[in-house]
């Protein structure tokens, strides 16, 4: 019998998830970060297979944020997120194009229809995989938009050298154990010419580590988002031009200084929804649906329907929202710097 899509999640990695981080961040050692860092491939599995139905249900199957203008709805804005990023690459009809942590592959259906390319989606989570698959099957893309499962810190291994005209990555690389080690594999997968395109997750140049309430927001979005190490915007450049890459373009999206934040759903605020449909999504942010949305994952874990650990996964969703927005209110984290690289040329 081929196994089904929930049997598929590691139900004892969703239950040790926690393990890796001290709850305190005063308490969170650098043998701490060492494990994380190890064994971030155990920290990300685990992470998204307790988080993924989570995502789904309070979020949908793009799994990252995006800028809002007045009168645009949720959904509307997290596309056209997609296809800025698109635009930016300059990504031609046909392109053979590499999705780095493709998650359940939202954002590889999107720009597939909005650039007529052909994607490849990447991911290590074999029930993301799986779900990605169907979703895509259903909406007809299956001949465009392919999902395999690998580790992105073995991309060349995976795909040789040369493969790709281009490569982007939506909030993923975070998850890495060191930016040069995901960008230099990035770089040797690229054609020579090639365009890397990456909305980087990077705490601020106003960030301070050795600050304990930068740390506490930094600690918090780790833990809550499965991310082994923050690091900073130059952390990210420096490591960008160290593998060979040309920046071509760079920005902070995040500090467009919009009239609604990037993280209002997030903080559950109902003022500033723009549709009638964005209220189902915010409401579930709120501290009432937050409630509620773990009182039943509980529910469903003592009934077994759930892996076990799940109602843990959660519960680190809401100190990543809290972490997140505390994150954007202060400047010292965006969800959104905008690289767009380029391969040089063979000569």
């Amino acid at each position: 019998m081929a196994p089904t899509a929930t049997s598929v999640r590691n139900n004892e990695g969703i239950a040790n998830y926690t393990k890796f981080w001290q709850k305190d961040s005063k308490d969170d050692t650098a043998t701490d970060m060492a494990n994380r860092l190890s064994e971030y491939t155990s920290v990300v599995n685990g992470y998204y297979d307790g988080a993924t139905d989570l995502y789904e249900y309070g979020w949908g199957q793009n799994f990252h944020f995006a800028r809002y203008y007045p009168g645009e709805a949720f959904m509307q804005a997290i596309a056209r997120h997609e296809h800025y990023l698109a635009h930016q690459m300059s990504l031609k009809p046909k392109m053979r194009v590499l999705d780095v942590g493709c998650g359940v592959g939202g954002p590889a259906r999107e720009i597939a229809r909005f650039a007529d390319v052909n994607i490849v989606g990447l991911n290590n989570n074999e029930y993301q995989i799986q779900r990605a698959r169907r979703y895509t099957e259903k909406a007809g893309l299956s001949g465009q938009v392919e999902f395999v499962k690998g580790d992105f810190m073995k991309l060349a291994e995976q795909f040789g050298e040369n493969s790709f005209d281009a490569v982007y990555a939506i909030e993923a690389t975070c998850h890495a154990p060191n930016f040069e080690g995901i960008y230099g594999e990035i770089q040797k997968v690229l054609k020579p010419g090639g365009i890397f395109g990456v909305y980087e997750w990077c705490m601020t140049d106003a960030w301070d580590p050795t600050n304990p309430e930068h740390k506490r927001i930094a600690h918090g979005i780790e833990i809550g988002d499965g991310i082994p190490e923050m690091r900073s915007i130059k952390n990210a450049r420096n490591a960008l031009k160290s593998v060979g890459f040309e920046i071509e373009h760079e920005e902070d999206l995040a500090d467009r200084g919009d009239k609604i934040p990037w993280y209002y759903p997030i903080a559950g605020s109902l003022k500033d929804c723009q549709t009638v449909w964005d209220y189902f999504t915010v409401a579930r942010m709120t501290k009432i649906g937050r409630a509620t949305t773990q009182t039943a994952v509980k529910l469903l874990e003592t009934l077994r329907l759930v892996p076990q650990g799940t109602h843990s996964v959660g519960a680190s969703l809401v100190t990543a929202a809290d972490a997140l927005v505390d994150g954007g209110r202060t400047k010292l984290f965006t969800p959104m710097m905008l690289f767009v690289c380029r391969k040089p040329a063979s000569k």
